[in-house]
């Protein structure tokens, strides 16, 4: 008998002991998170106090723009971790939602404070539509050229030479030849002789026709044919969730609502900025902006391609520009006819050549589905000219 009630006493205390262990496992792996010792990007969290003592104490425009735009970039990896965590636990369909949504929620984030600055103050409208448009398009050239430059010269370096599997690339390619094609088609109707009018209509019901394309290839890739991408997906089924279900949603909401809080203030600190520093608008939307907002992607590739994951590097940079291109720049247009601002696809002749350009070497790149060093150093020397060609715009 005494041994009988040892026992039952035993059991609730070890399963309480059991319960205070995992919680307390599971803060130490939260707190892990905003460790800058196991990030390096954490260190640039204190941009976001400094980005607030400078907006509204000092009122210092410059300082707070630049700290804004320091402080997107761990926020952007916070997102992508949060994300991330969450996926594990929904599946594939659901991850891959989740993904499409959050993973360039940046751009979103930023070019939808443009489009609602511009909106609430007509005198911003040309200055918003340039940066916007600018910033879409520096995601792509920083996602083809810089990202999966970087990606194939530090994993070139490590490996004297790297393969992966053509098909998601091919399919990506495809998908991006597309998306220029919807960029140039509404240059050359106004050069023709199309109305302004008529080239925003033309955008409307192209933006409508690539979602529907981006929702297709969604499908493709998360249900009808998930088996032929089933390697090209990161996690798998050999990673488990670090943080609680709660921890993770939580932690996506506050990295969010943060970044909205510094996009608001990188926008309403833009045009200050640009009289000062005697910037061009082009250069800070196309090369500034989404070099911080897209840098927690910038490292995940390259570490991944030093990790000879050339397949998962390469689906991350080319992944992330059929993102912007198919979804993230139709819902922008989208917004932009709800709020009644003139935003169409029809981009600068600047824009557009960079942008084509930027696919076509890249295709050609990838084409026999190996990539060595001088592959990469060929794709930052074209990112290079562009990028001086911004800035002298």
């Amino acid at each position: 008998m005494v041994a009988e009630h040892t026992s039952a006493d035993a059991s609730p205390n070890s399963r309480t002991g059991t319960v205070e262990q995992d919680s307390e496992e599971h803060f130490i792996r939260l707190l892990d998170v905003f460790n800058p010792m196991k990030n390096r990007l954490n260190w640039l969290l204190l941009a976001i106090p400094l980005t607030l003592y400078f907006d509204y104490v000092t009122h210092s425009l410059q300082m707070a723009f630049m700290f804004s735009m320091l402080a997107i970039a761990p926020l952007a990896f916070l997102m992508g971790k949060a994300t991330e965590e969450i996926a594990l636990r929904t599946g594939e369909a659901v991850g891959g939602l989740l993904n499409a949504t959050f993973g360039n929620a940046v751009e979103m984030i930023i070019a939808g404070m443009a489009l609602y600055a511009a909106s609430q103050n007509p005198a911003l409208v040309d200055t918003m539509v340039t940066v916007t448009q600018a910033s879409l398009i520096g995601s792509i050239l920083g996602n083809l050229l810089l990202v999966l430059g970087l990606a194939m010269l530090y994993g070139g370096i490590k490996h004297s030479e790297q393969t992966f599997a053509n098909q998601t690339g091919q399919m990506n390619g495809v998908l991006l030849v597309l998306a220029m094609v919807a960029l140039i088609v509404p240059s050359a109707f106004h050069h023709g002789g199309g109305t302004s009018d008529a080239v925003l209509n033309l955008s409307y019901a192209t933006a409508f026709i690539l979602l529907f394309i981006y929702g297709c290839s969604l499908l493709f890739q998360l249900k009808t044919h998930v088996d032929e991408f089933a390697s090209e997906g990161g996690h798998g089924g050999h990673e488990h969730p670090e943080l609680k279900i709660r921890d993770a949603w939580i932690l996506l909401l506050s990295a969010t609502a943060l970044v909205g809080w510094m996009a608001h203030v990188l926008v309403h600190s833009l045009e200050s900025t640009v009289e000062a520093w005697h910037l061009p608008e082009l250069f800070i939307g196309v090369i500034l902006v989404p070099f911080f907002g897209n840098a927690a992607e910038h490292f995940t590739a390259v570490i991944v391609a030093g990790k000879d994951k050339m397949d998962l590097s390469i689906a991350i940079a080319i992944g992330s520009s059929v993102q912007i291109a198919l979804f993230v720049a139709p819902v922008m247009v989208l917004l932009g006819w709800a709020l009644g601002v003139p935003l169409s696809l029809e981009f600068g002749i600047l824009e557009t050549a960079a942008a084509f350009g930027s696919v076509l070497i890249v295709s050609s790149i990838l084409a026999d589905g190996r990539t060595n060093w001088l592959e990469g150093v060929m794709a930052l020397a074209c990112y290079a000219i562009l990028a001086m060609a911004f800035f002298y715009a």
